[in-house]
């Protein structure tokens, strides 16, 4: 499992709003802090499943250094969102009886 970067922003008269720096598109809200923190884990997981369904290649977490001089950062705050995996993988062992 990974984690993401996300950013927070928050107007007065908005709701919470979430972005991801690595997945241009990928957005979401909620009128809590709360609310936006889990639908960001749903959104993440959704646009990452639609990524690889297409064949597309996930990137690769942008880190803390990566992120700093970012504008959309200006008046956000970042927070961490862990990204789930849906796949599965088989396999098969073999181990003594005793």
């Amino acid at each position: 499992m990974m984690d993401y970067i996300a950013y927070l922003h928050k107007d007065r008269k908005s709701d919470f709003g979430v972005s991801f720096p690595d997945f241009p598109g990928c957005i979401t809200a909620g009128r809590t802090l709360e609310e936006a923190r889990r639908r960001a884990a749903e959104a993440l997981s959704f646009h990452i499943a639609g990524m690889v369904e297409d064949g597309e290649k996930i990137p690769s977490p942008s880190t803390v250094d990566d992120v700093v001089g970012d504008p959309a950062i200006k008046d956000a705050v970042a927070f961490l969102v862990p990204a789930h995996s849906e796949r599965t993988i088989r396999v098969n062992i073999t181990a003594p009886e005793s």
